[in-house]
């Protein structure tokens, strides 16, 4: 009887071990198990400076599925939130140098700018003239007046540009990316606000943030400042004749009663360009003009500027006429010639690389 009980003690003791030794494997084998889970969870949500970038995957299952991106609903966004960088520049203090068409006739000799050279070599040389001559309205040769207006707006409009696209380049850097960094997240975050898009709403930026034909761009400047003898572009560097409600601006002498729109006044000419395109870029009024650029980019199309002004009838009050006129303007003047153009070095950007 004692033996009996001593084995029975005996075969509980083996059994209370084992069932240790399994509950004990048991639990470091679980703690294996589930502390990478952990860790990776607290790396991602906790630990990591870097958040997650969802809109390469919406982008990616759009783009699979052969749809066209379309831009969010739109925003009704503060004209002084979209413009709040060109409004900071306006209030600059630097008195910029009015120089007389002589003067900037001399300067284009100097550094051997002409337009045959830019429509041959596609380069052009980075001349920047703040204010439009006074004496531009003098100039008695039509073919004289609009050569001197193209050779003043063609860098401004293509330096306008490139920023835009290499904006453009950094933002597709981004959008191939699973996660972005601190600094990519505030660029992002001030790119929202200049385009007028909702946050990590990446589709619509990308539709946003692209570049306006230099043709077309010209052909407006032209139309509407009278190949620029306008007041409006002599006395406020309105090259576009862009309206505002809350910037300083100039009042048009034949505006209807209770329209209390101006035209909007700016520092300078490449401040005026600068909106211009931020203005296409963002307006209702103009989405289905970047809706046409979209399509024209997805079918790695260049940008046409004769399709493009066909989306512009809501720009001016005469319509459908005001198209056929851009049209015209593109087409008599060989203005296609400068939309492969691109801007040369100054001096100041070859100082900085030595």
């Amino acid at each position: 009887m004692k033996k009996f009980k001593q084995f029975d003690f005996l075969r509980n003791k083996s059994t209370i071990i084992i069932s240790r030794f399994f509950l004990s494997s048991f639990i470091v084998i679980s703690f294996f198990y589930v502390a990478p889970i952990i860790i990776n969870f607290t790396d991602k949500n906790f630990n990591n400076k870097e958040f997650t970038n969802n809109s390469k995957n919406i982008l990616n299952n759009k783009l699979n599925k052969d749809e066209v991106l379309e831009e969010d609903s739109f925003i009704e966004t503060d004209e002084r939130d979209l413009l709040y960088d060109i409004l900071e520049d306006n209030n600059s203090e630097i008195n910029l140098v009015r120089y007389t068409t002589s003067e900037i006739d001399s300067l284009f000799k100097e550094v051997n700018y002409n337009l045959k050279d830019v429509r041959d070599t596609k380069l052009v040389k980075p001349v920047d003239i703040g204010l439009l001559p006074n004496e531009i309205k003098n100039i008695g040769s039509t073919k004289k007046r609009k050569n001197m207006f193209i050779k003043i707006v063609l860098p401004l409009i293509v330096k306008e540009n490139s920023k835009i696209r290499v904006d453009r380049k950094r933002l597709f850097t981004i959008l191939n990316k699973n996660s972005n960094t601190d600094i990519e997240k505030k660029w992002l975050e001030k790119k929202y606000k200049q385009y007028g898009v909702r946050q990590n709403d990446l589709s619509t930026l990308k539709i946003r943030m692209d570049e306006i034909p230099v043709s077309l761009a010209i052909a407006q400047a032209a139309k509407e400042t009278g190949w620029g003898t306008s007041r409006f572009a002599l006395k406020g560097n309105a090259l576009f004749g862009q309206w505002t409600w809350s910037g300083e601006g100039l009042k048009p002498k034949n505006a209807e009663k209770g329209k209390d729109h101006k035209v909007m006044k700016f520092h300078s000419l490449q401040l005026s360009v600068r909106a211009y395109l931020r203005n296409l870029n963002t307006h209702s009024s103009y989405k289905n003009l970047r809706s046409a650029r979209t399509k024209l980019r997805n079918q790695n199309k260049e940008l046409d500027s004769i399709i493009l002004a066909k989306h512009l009838d809501k720009y001016a009050e005469t319509g459908n006429q005001y198209i056929e006129v851009l049209q015209k303007i593109i087409e008599q003047n060989n203005l296609k010639d400068f939309d492969e153009a691109r801007l040369l070095p100054s001096s100041k950007d070859l100082e900085s690389l030595i």
